[in-house]
């Protein structure tokens, strides 16, 4: 049994997501993490100046710091939790649940649907949007508020949930089979760090066009498999396992003229499953930019839809974690006998 301790883990703080999300208030390692690289980065810019060989040395040594000392304080917390269980599994648990966005993410979509009432003011949602997405919201009409929000539940449900979840699942396999091995804890938030590290630097513009490129190119890599993985099995969640050929080659099709190596791979995944339209047209602080059409065939996406992308997330998830909760009870059955001699 001890060896799917670390999946018991993972069950548990999926579990501990959907019921508390992010509740306001409490501290989020993503706030510290994104405190240590602005501390990082203000000495190290200046020091590197305007060179562009500096200043990716810069990006590279705040990025082997941020994410190695995530890395080391989830393998901490690890230890602490085998060695003083009643201290450590519930900051165990609470980290996991941390390095998920399961809850938060699909209260946060919910939110914009229901401040965009039919006939009503589109400033509540517009407001509500902006706090989620990167582009202008000012201008955007209903159309608009329903598709920003569709790209946001597709691109944000491998960014903040499936690829925490991948690299925890990969952790709690590593340390069942290497004892003391760093865990799901670790390497979430190791994954956290980078996704942090691309979310405040990995901008194409200023100094940031050099000093960003170590924290989202480790960020690409670490994303690039689960998302992968994602188009892969979302066909399953969708119900339409007999067309996951066709339209696992149309995601990679539909994805591969993004700028990014897994955004658009994520989204297209999502546009075939769910049977919508999206990409077009955007504005980023003031800038035009047209991105790439997605399942074009398809209407764009309504309010059914983004709820319907929502859902296909939420059993996207129960479908990763299911060979988890086999092998869990798979153990518990086998230490049944054991446990009564």
């Amino acid at each position: 049994m001890n060896g799917a301790l670390p999946l018991l883990w993972v069950l548990l703080a999926a579990a501990i997501d959907r019921l508390l999300g992010d509740p306001q208030g409490w501290l989020h390692p993503v706030q510290v993490m994104g405190a240590a690289i602005e501390g990082l980065r203000r000495p190290l810019e200046r020091l590197a100046g305007d060179s562009p060989l500096l200043l990716r040395l810069a990006g590279l040594l705040i990025t082997l710091v941020v994410v190695g000392a995530s890395l080391l304080c989830g393998w901490g917390l690890e230890r602490l939790a085998v060695r003083q269980p009643w201290l450590g599994l519930p900051l165990l648990l609470l980290g996991l649940a941390s390095a998920l966005a399961g809850r938060s993410l699909a209260d946060a979509v919910r939110a914009v649907l229901a401040a965009l009432e039919p006939e009503g003011p589109l400033e509540p949602a517009r407001q509500r949007l902006a706090w989620i997405v990167g582009r202008d919201t000012e201008a955007l009409d209903a159309d608009g508020i329903l598709r920003a929000a569709a790209e946001t539940a597709a691109e944000n449900a491998v960014d903040g949930l499936f690829a925490p979840l991948f690299w925890m699942l990969l952790g709690a396999g590593l340390v069942s089979l290497v004892p003391g091995a760093p865990g799901p804890l670790a390497l979430a938030w190791a994954f956290k760090a980078a996704s942090t590290l691309d979310s405040m630097l990995g901008y194409r513009r200023g100094r940031l066009r050099w000093l960003g490129t170590a924290g989202a190119r480790l960020d690409d890599l670490l994303t690039w498999m689960p998302c992968r993985l994602v188009a892969l099995t979302l066909p399953l969640a969708a119900g339409r396992a007999a067309e996951t050929p066709q339209l696992l080659r149309l995601a990679l099709l539909d994805g591969a003229p993004d700028p990014s190596p897994n955004a658009g791979v994520s989204q297209a995944a999502y546009a075939h499953a769910a049977g919508i339209r999206l990409g077009g047209l955007n504005h980023y602080a003031g800038q035009a930019r047209l991105k790439p059409l997605l399942a074009g065939h398809c209407p764009p996406p309504d309010r059914e839809a983004v709820t319907r992308m929502l859902r296909l997330s939420d059993r996207l998830e129960l479908l990763w974690l299911s060979p988890a909760a086999a092998l869990l009870t798979w153990e518990l059955i086998r230490a049944l006998p054991m446990a009564a001699q």
